[in-house]
């Protein structure tokens, strides 16, 4: 993973970060071949303490579908209510790499204050426990569908938020 940030937006802080990977041979196999692949982007933010464990204030997790559809013979990455078609598996894997504008802290969120240090995480990972039932027997010790990335951590300090109020 690469350059991951901590943003002022209008409804808190967004994330942005890039992430190094391809899908191995095995894995682009089965999304041709109609098998959605569900990843899961994991955030923490925590607090460190002196006397104690580090005190999590923020864990957020976003999850990706990606599929295939032979009918359009177009591969489409879904989050929500949020789906982009792509021609091709190589351009949808690059829009997943790509995290952006994902809301993590919100205004609302208590005990979060501009200017002070936290310590962020975050990863990306295969959510192999959404695959179907036979290729989860499959995926069971079997590196080729163990995709994942080690958790990233580094040093985070807020800048203010804009002034106003959240759309």
């Amino acid at each position: 993973m690469a350059n991951p940030q901590l943003l002022p937006g209008d409804d808190g802080y967004v994330l942005a970060a890039d992430f190094k990977f391809e899908l191995n041979p095995r894995l682009e196999e089965a999304v041709t071949k109609g098998v959605v692949l569900h990843f899961v982007a994991d955030f923490e933010l925590s607090k460190g303490r002196w006397y104690w464990l580090d005190e999590k204030l923020i864990t957020r997790t976003q999850t990706y579908r990606l599929s295939y559809h032979a009918l359009t013979r177009q591969y489409r990455l879904s989050t929500g209510g949020l789906h982009q078609s792509f021609a091709t598996l190589a351009e949808a894997v690059q829009v997943l790499s790509r995290l952006r504008n994902w809301v993590v802290i919100e205004r609302a969120d208590k005990g979060i204050r501009a200017g002070e240090s936290y310590d962020a995480a975050l990863r990306l990972r295969l959510d192999v426990t959404q695959l179907p039932r036979p290729f989860q027997i499959t995926a069971l010790g079997n590196k080729d569908w163990s995709l994942a990335s080690d958790w990233k951590s580094w040093p985070a300090s807020l800048p203010p938020l804009p002034v106003g109020e959240a759309k």
